[in-house]
């Protein structure tokens, strides 16, 4: 009987093998240590020396940030000129950088296309704050979800992120504000005042992080690597809409900390609000997030909700809001909605917002108002977007087809 799959189910597509440069050859960022001693055993590294060439490429790569091999002074001559000429270690095209009054900052980067039919680009961002500065990645070039309220649910998917492109957003983050040793942080950057300039990322940016699992899941398990980034598990956080089979593995598997963009009490708002509900409705998924694996006081989950004008935002909403959250260590981010050309929404006024706050906080909750930061340059939460074009159907059935069969490396 012939075996079949299902690709619009993302955990039964076929992982998506190396990325591959522009230039062709294999990129070694986003590859774990048992790829990396694969690597190494491709150009000929005697089998005895490749753990320790992994662990030095590895400190190169993601403690010192470097993005050539030329520089990597520990590896003999002849090693980095074997390694230039077979792999890649080169950061992405940053197309556009913009720098928000408020010092929030947005990069625009370009990757190859890797089955997308032409290059692709998307918007990384950092808000810096006072103690520390959090970047909110990427993880898909568009997104499935449609949201009505979401600027980048207007644009539809072109493809998943690799490991490796999800992890140049934070290398280039890095880059940019002098936050490798040795390397300076821009002048008049508003950055925190001590330690380390990002402190935090957060899977907030274009696409939804639990339709990419497995290239997140590789992503963020080097993020937080100890001998490399070392960016602490508690200080990442992964925000879905909603997708209930995966919420258990990213905290059995990941172990970061959760976030649900929520944004409505009941099923048939937030059917229309945030369309894969009607798929896992409220019910699924707080009983998901009531089993989510760690979690405590210590480990809140985070639940997010913009404040829309006389759609999401009465007093009611809040009693409900309290009454569903029953039981479950949370806190509640309030996003003031953040406009953008051709929304139908607006804005709660400030008076409404605080008044919802109040009622959560007298219940128990924290509710923090998040500020709206990066506005004037479309950085702010839910405004993300490229220009990306989506690849013809054609060209999609033909990449899957060539992944199936193992052909499809770029």
């Amino acid at each position: 009987m012939p075996a079949t799959l299902d690709l619009t189910d993302p955990s039964a597509r076929p992982l998506r093998p190396t990325a591959i440069a522009a230039d062709g050859k294999p990129v070694l960022v986003g590859m774990d240590r048992g790829e990396l001693i694969a690597a190494m055993a491709e150009i000929g590294v005697p089998e005895r020396q490749r753990k320790m060439r992994v662990n030095q490429l590895w400190h190169w790569l993601y403690v010192r940030g470097s993005s050539d091999f030329s520089d990597m002074h520990t590896i003999s001559k002849d090693l980095r000129d074997k390694l230039d000429a077979h792999f890649s270690v080169a950061r992405p095209e940053i197309v556009e950088e913009q720098i928000s009054s408020d010092g929030t900052r947005k990069w625009l980067m370009r990757f190859p296309p890797r089955g997308a039919g032409r290059p692709v680009e998307v918007e990384t961002v950092y808000i810096p704050e006072e103690g520390r500065g959090t970047l909110c990645i990427s993880s898909q070039v568009g997104c499935t979800l449609t949201c009505t309220f979401c600027h980048t649910g207007t644009q539809k998917l072109v493809r998943n992120l690799t490991p490796e492109e999800i992890l140049a957003q934070l290398l280039v983050a890095r880059d940019r504000l002098g936050d490798f040793p040795h390397k300076d942080t821009p002048q008049g950057a508003i950055v925190p005042t001590e330690g380390r300039k990002v402190t935090n990322i957060v899977m907030m940016g274009m696409g939804e992080p639990l339709y990419n699992f497995e290239n997140v899941k590789k992503a963020l398990l080097i993020a937080s690597d100890g001998d490399g980034l070392a960016l602490s598990r508690r200080r990442i956080t992964l925000s879905t809409s909603g997708v209930v089979p995966e919420i258990a593995r990213t905290g059995t598997e990941i172990g970061v900390m959760l976030a649900i963009s929520l944004h409505a009490v009941r099923d048939e708002l937030r059917d229309e609000l945030v369309p894969i509900n009607k798929k896992y409705p409220l019910k699924q998924l707080l009983d998901a997030c009531r089993a989510y694996p760690g979690l405590s006081n210590a480990r809140r989950i985070t639940f997010e909700y913009v404040m829309l004008k006389g759609v999401n935002d009465s007093l009611s909403d809040a009693k409900e809001l309290v009454r569903l959250l029953k039981g479950i260590p949370a806190k509640i981010n309030l996003i003031p909605f953040n406009p953008w050309p051709g929304s139908a929404y607006e804005c709660s006024d400030w008076e409404t917002i605080e008044t919802f706050a109040d009622f959560i906080n007298a219940n128990g909750y924290a509710s923090p108002i998040r500020t709206p930061r990066g506005r004037d340059i479309l950085a702010a939460c839910g405004q993300l977007k490229s220009e990306s074009e989506r690849m013809r159907k054609t060209e999609r059935l033909a990449l899957e087809a060539m992944m199936i069969a193992g052909h499809g490396a770029d």
